[in-house]
């Protein structure tokens, strides 16, 4: 990464915009010890076969059944009962998610079995950060002095990732799609970030994987691309209406989940190279990692925020 060259006593960083609310302050991170992740996620693997099993529409009973008794399994309601909704109100979530599914092609819920997986994994997320504030309004999202400007870091070189932005009007919308029929496969099809901004320590962790990734790829491989970064509960409610497998509560809303193209990587030989890395991650307990299908949502475990926030410190000359 090329770091610009700068006057003794500068500091790079994008200006911070007033906050529109009272500032929340530091995160308090939760005590290191808890539930066996391990054994939570193997515990999911088993469950999804028999979901797979029953996914006739015929066994609509025969599921709610299914999932009412397996998630009283110490191994899962370890977790679900560590979450803010509590194990009864994770499981009558999950249920009510099953019961309105319908299969489309915005989702990355491809079938039943995926929207449980999706689920059940991000679980792990806001148990990690349950006492965490969610970013209610895209208005908050925009001012929050919790989060930098990614334009404003990626003109100064200080970026190992890629991402687009939502197009901001007709015309935007128009260019995005000439270049998807002239160049079909030059870019991953993403709608883009509405807001490009993000958690410090979340741009430490992406820029370490986009330097990871870049040392282990043969060179031409395009960089590590983001698709999805932090979103406000009013975003994450909007996509939901638009068919979008957006779960709630979310890692993205409180600002410590991103989404990671996969797909796209098909075309250069790498997407299982990148998948190993950000599964190496997660054996080490550094995040937590939820295969979506085109893209891989992760989370930021809180006792891996101390380090990352020096990184940035440190990368950003601060």
């Amino acid at each position: 990464m090329r770091v610009p060259s700068r006057s003794p006593g500068q500091r790079p960083g994008p200006p911070a915009a007033p906050a529109r609310r009272r500032p929340r302050g530091p995160v308090r991170p939760p005590a290191a010890t808890g539930p066996d992740l391990d054994a939570y996620r193997q515990a999911v693997a088993e469950l999804l076969v028999e979901v797979g099993a029953l996914a006739s529409a015929s066994s609509t009973k025969a599921r709610q059944v299914l999932i009412d008794q397996r998630l009283r399994e110490p191994a899962l309601a370890a977790v679900l009962d560590a979450t803010p909704q509590g194990l009864v109100g994770a499981r009558e979530t999950l249920l009510l998610e099953m019961a309105r599914y319908q299969p489309n092609t915005r989702s990355s819920a491809a079938d039943l079995t995926a929207l449980v997986r999706i689920y059940l994994l991000s679980r792990v997320d806001v148990m990690w950060w349950r006492e965490a504030a969610t970013f209610l309004t895209d208005i908050e999202v925009r001012h929050s002095v919790e989060l930098v400007d990614l334009d404003w870091l990626r003109r100064r070189d200080l970026l190992n990732f890629r991402y687009t932005g939502q197009p901001r009007n007709l015309v935007g919308r128009g260019v995005r799609a000439l270049r998807r029929r002239m160049l079909p496969d030059a870019t991953p099809r993403t709608a883009g970030l509405l807001f490009r901004r993000a958690r410090r320590e979340v741009v430490a962790l992406l820029n370490d994987l986009g330097r990871e990734f870049a040392a282990v790829t043969p060179a031409g491989t395009p960089p590590l691309w983001v698709t999805s970064l932090v979103r406000s509960a009013e975003h994450q409610y909007r996509l939901r209406r638009l068919g979008y497998a957006a779960m709630v509560p979310s890692g993205h809303c409180l600002g410590w989940a991103a989404d990671l193209e996969m797909q796209w990587f098909d075309h250069f030989g790498v997407r299982d190279t990148l998948a190993g890395l950000l599964l190496d991650r997660q054996r080490c307990g550094e995040i937590n990692v939820v295969d979506e299908g085109q893209a891989w949502h992760i989370c930021l475990a809180p006792t891996a925020t101390a380090r990352l926030r020096r990184a940035y410190e440190a990368e950003m000359g601060i």
